[in-house]
């Protein structure tokens, strides 16, 4: 029996570092087709260049801001082109702001939302149809523990994931008898650019963005008769306090 991710095509957003590479990276070792998705053209050129030395024929890179409804049409458009439509989407892409409230500037509150929620609304609003016309897919949207516990500093972006998984718990109530699966994934912290800032050798005692693309891989291998709808993440050891 062949391989249940062999061959089928994901879109992964915000998937030329951390998080998203790591999972575009899992996905093509398990033999799908990956679209590369970021904002900057050069950086998902560069990555999606590497990545097709080693699974030539499997990599599509195609720049795309998913606040923008033009950009989103256009990928999924250059998918269908390319393969046909899409069995899987990883909606990854999302950006952190850690400012108090009267501190954060309308710009910036309107950054994080447009492109936590308002990106992931998009893209899946275009997978729907392309995945009830293949028969079913999978939804799975890269969320946080901040979309269930609230901290200082953080007020767009817990809004933003609070509201992600929201919008996750009912996705998924209204596309499950189309086949498609939807669940969230909340992770506490991940050792990666995330913030601006780059992976640190001395936090290794965080989840690590190949830790996240594990999980992605057994719930796309997870026999359809049940759905692990929501999934929380922690390190196994923070430092003590």
């Amino acid at each position: 029996m062949s391989h249940p991710i062999q061959g089928k095509v994901a879109i992964v957003t915000g998937s030329t570092k951390g998080i998203g590479l790591g999972i575009a990276t899992a996905l093509l070792g398990e033999g799908a087709k990956v679209v590369i998705s970021a904002r900057h053209a050069g950086e998902v050129g560069t990555i999606a260049q590497g990545l097709g030395k080693e699974h030539s024929g499997r990599v599509l890179g195609r720049a795309c801001d998913v606040r923008r409804e033009g950009d989103v049409l256009a990928l999924f458009q250059a998918v269908d082109q390319e393969w046909g439509g899409v069995d899987v989407l990883v909606n990854n892409a999302g950006i952190g702001l850690f400012k108090n409230v009267e501190e954060i500037a309308l710009e910036e509150w309107n950054a994080v939302l447009e492109t936590n929620l308002t990106g992931v609304f998009l893209c899946t609003k275009a997978a729907i149809p392309r995945m009830r016309k293949r028969g079913g897919g999978y939804i799975l949207n890269i969320s946080s523990l901040a979309g269930r516990n609230a901290f200082p500093t953080a007020s767009a972006y817990n809004v933003s994931k609070f509201g992600l998984n929201g919008f996750s718990e009912a996705l998924m109530q209204e596309v499950r008898y189309d086949g498609i699966r939807v669940s969230y994934l909340m992770p506490g912290s991940v050792n990666t650019y995330f913030g601006g800032s780059s992976p640190d050798p001395s936090q290794s005692w965080k989840i690590q963005p190949e830790d996240i693309a594990e999980i992605v891989v057994d719930l796309l291998r997870h026999p359809t008769r049940s759905l692990p709808s929501r999934v929380e993440i922690r390190p196994s050891q923070p430092p003590k306090k």
